[in-house]
């Protein structure tokens, strides 16, 4: 028999979501009839897969020991670095500036160095987060980016943030802002561009059309030049839809290609300046809510910014 008080960063789950992502080793179908048997109680009595979780709610589970998942005797995260550049942090959310080169995620190639293995990292030597403490909880990042491109991403240190947080983006409360350099100057200085975005998952890339077909999704990019320098052109970009590499698949289809970049630019254009990555940089973020924030009401109007844009340098020191 196993109990779990149901903590603050547990609260407002599903049971079967909490149990799933707290116990491993607890298969589906075990779990499914152990309720259904009532081996699974909440607060002593009878509960179903759908039934939300409160926070100081008794969980009760009356299952052999094999189906409880073990504690790790070291955890990953701690083998990557602590190393953040941290532009905000207070006791809900981190602003960080991500590099180019940095995977905010691990992927097929983890290598266990990765955006969120730094930020539990950094929380866990800060005794802001106890893997031993959590059930079901790790910080989390909001946002994310390309692995080649720089700027911000938010993480949240406890689950209201997250959720809360995770409603905003989706209702795009917020703003977000690039910087980029393409080839060329444009024919407009400012512009709402329009197409339609298809993703091919094998060749991890996509494709812009003008017209909608089947599989594409619309997208609309917003852009206005901030100034030129010989061929090149600094341009301020605005996701008005947030599709897979939409800045830099839409900026090539109407033949101005962020430069350094090998998957959408031109390689013999891109020898020239010799750019590592594609110089493209989420550098500011607006918070621009219109609904209730609970806890994080504070942020409504704040803005922030990453000061060190790395092709910036290169780009005032053309003719």
């Amino acid at each position: 028999m196993k109990e779990i008080i149901i903590g603050q960063n547990d609260a407002g789950q599903r049971l079967d979501k909490f149990l799933t992502k707290t116990f491993q080793n607890l298969p589906h179908s075990m779990m499914y009839k152990s309720i259904r048997k009532r081996d699974i109680k909440l607060n002593g009595k009878r509960c179903e897969i759908s039934t939300h979780l409160n926070e100081g709610d008794v969980l009760t589970m009356y299952l052999k020991d094999e189906f409880f998942q073990q504690k790790p005797e070291e955890y990953d995260f701690l083998k990557a670095p602590n190393k953040l550049n941290i532009i905000y942090e207070d006791e809900n959310i981190m602003i960080l500036d991500k590099k180019p080169g940095l995977i905010v995620h691990p992927d097929e190639n983890y290598h266990f160095d990765s955006l969120i293995a730094r930020v539990q990292h950094y929380l866990y030597e800060k005794h802001e987060y106890r893997p031993e403490d959590e059930n079901s909880f790790a910080p989390a990042l909001i946002n994310r980016i390309d692995r080649n491109t720089g700027g911000i991403v938010m993480a949240a240190k406890n689950a209201e943030t997250l959720r809360i947080m995770n409603e905003k983006v989706k209702n795009r409360e917020m703003q977000k802002l690039y910087l980029c350099i393409v080839y060329g100057r444009m024919e407009k200085k400012e512009d709402t561009l329009e197409g339609f975005l298809e993703k091919n998952e094998s060749q991890n890339r996509v494709y812009i059309s003008k017209k909608a077909a089947k599989g594409t999704k619309p997208i609309r990019t917003r852009y206005r030049v901030l100034e030129e320098r010989g061929g090149y052109s600094l341009l301020e970009v605005e996701l008005l839809t947030g599709r897979t590499h939409q800045i830099r698949a839409h900026l090539a289809s109407i033949g101005h290609p962020l430069a350094g970049d090998g998957k959408y630019g031109t390689n013999a254009l891109n020898k020239k300046i010799g750019f590592s990555y594609q110089a493209l940089y989420s550098y500011r973020l607006n918070f621009t809510f219109s609904t209730d924030a609970g806890i994080l009401n504070y942020l409504n109007n704040q803005k922030y910014e990453a000061k060190e844009i790395w092709f910036l340098k290169d780009f005032y020191s053309w003719k």
